[in-house]
């Protein structure tokens, strides 16, 4: 970074567009034009190009969760390099990976560079996640988290709609539009390090793995989330694209929808955490998302239309835009040092069940899909229950129901 160092305190006085929030911003912007862009074309690619069926593309999703898995890795990085910088060369990965996807078509070369890609986007979103809890109070994360994703999901609508307008008419093809979403995120990553300082100041982390016993909710929670999450990412786009045949420009018009709504309600979901609190939030999202996985089942029980399951899909992802009141739930339970190494230990948690979900749900899948959903919606009402154990003002000392206040003073010199 050639741009100085700016103390955090002293960050307001500079330009608006250079503060640590217009930083965020920026990031926000940069990841999803790549990932995005990987997304929308990864399950017709891989279909078309490389032949994949179930059991494929969930080995391919296993490989991509491996650097999930090995996020806490973090903690050791950070020795090297900071959390600002890091997030920075984590971006350029995945920018340079998502560039050369289509000239590997095929399951080995898939693997490879979707491992690498993984990288960089795991280790970014670990480190993005740890400098928002760090550079935003507790009383405005909620609202401004809503406005970075509302930000990300603009990125993903203009590449989308690129997509959704260029594809035939301008007979675009793999290839060119890889390279074109890698490059632009490598050029916003050069604009990030070129124009804005390091940003100091805050609490020192800890750099060494920190495990608390009363983050076990927080913990748990992640767990459910990556379990859930995957047989979505995975297997809900697969869906539609295998049972349905969906094209490139219909499946990308279809997550175009998704951005144009959490563009829409991402800042009102903010501001909803911010006055109801995370207990409520969650309890909405996940009996959500225990609805629209059971009516994905049905899809195959009672063969019901592709409008049905592009209308649940849509939902799906409103609902997943819910998910960032776990960060603002971990903000406000949280010793300050802690953020870092605690947002690379979730993530690995995150990633358990993810990396042995999407293999072993492929086997399955060839012969049940509708079973796959089914255990989603298990896995969604489980976390139910336990979001009801969250206080309507979690803190530290209050991270649950049945918390004692002296135990955070007791275990925070652990």
């Amino acid at each position: 970074m050639l741009a100085g160092r700016v103390d955090l305190a002293a960050a307001g006085a500079l330009p608006r567009w250079r503060r640590p929030f217009a930083l965020l911003v920026l990031m926000a912007v940069a990841m999803p034009i790549s990932f995005a862009t990987w997304s929308a074309l990864l399950n017709n690619f891989v279909i078309e190009a490389a032949g994949f069926d179930g059991i494929d593309i969930g080995w391919l999703h296993t490989v991509r969760e491996i650097p999930g898995f090995l996020a806490v890795g973090v903690i050791a990085v950070l020795w090297l390099v900071g959390e600002q910088a890091l997030a920075l060369l984590a971006l350029a990965l995945l920018g340079a990976a998502t560039a050369v996807t289509a000239w590997f078509p095929s399951l080995a070369g898939l693997l490879i560079v979707t491992f690498v890609s993984s990288v960089g986007f795991h280790y970014f979103e670990t480190v993005n996640q740890s400098l928002q809890l760090q550079w935003l109070s507790r009383a405005e994360a909620p609202r401004r988290i809503g406005q970075l994703v509302a930000a990300g999901s603009a990125a993903s609508l203009v590449a989308y709609g690129v997509l959704v307008v260029g594809w035939k008419t301008l007979d675009l093809d793999y290839d060119t539009v890889y390279m074109a979403a890698g490059g632009t995120t490598l050029a916003l990553v050069a604009v990030a390090a070129l124009l804005y300082p390091r940003f100091t100041g805050g609490a020192v982390q800890h750099r060494r793995m920190v495990l608390r016993r009363r983050y076990w909710l927080y913990y748990l929670l992640q767990f459910l989330a990556g379990a859930r999450r995957q047989i979505f990412v995975v297997f809900a786009a697969f869906m539609m694209v295998e049972r349905f045949g969906l094209e490139v420009h219909e499946l990308t018009a279809l997550f175009l929808i998704n951005f144009i709504a959490n563009m829409a309600l991402a800042p009102l979901m903010g501001s909803a955490i911010g006055r109801f609190g995370e207990r409520a939030a969650l309890i909405f999202e996940y009996a959500g998302l225990t609805v629209v996985f059971a009516l994905y089942g049905l899809i195959y029980y009672a063969d019901l239309p592709a409008w049905v399951a592009a209308t649940l899909y849509v939902v799906d992802h409103v609902f997943f835009a819910l998910a960032f009141a776990q960060k603002t739930y971990f903000q406000k339970i949280a010793d300050p040092a802690d953020i870092a190494p605690t947002a690379a230990v979730a993530f690995t948690i995150n990633h358990i069940a993810a990396v042995v979900l999407p293999a072993a749900l492929g086997y399955l899948w060839v012969v049940s899909p509708g079973a796959v959903f089914g255990l989603a919606a298990a896995l969604a009402m489980l976390s139910v229950l336990l979001v009801l154990m969250i206080p309507r003002h979690p803190a530290p000392g209050r991270e649950t129901v049945f918390s004692r206040p002296a135990a955070a003073a007791v275990e925070g010199g652990r």
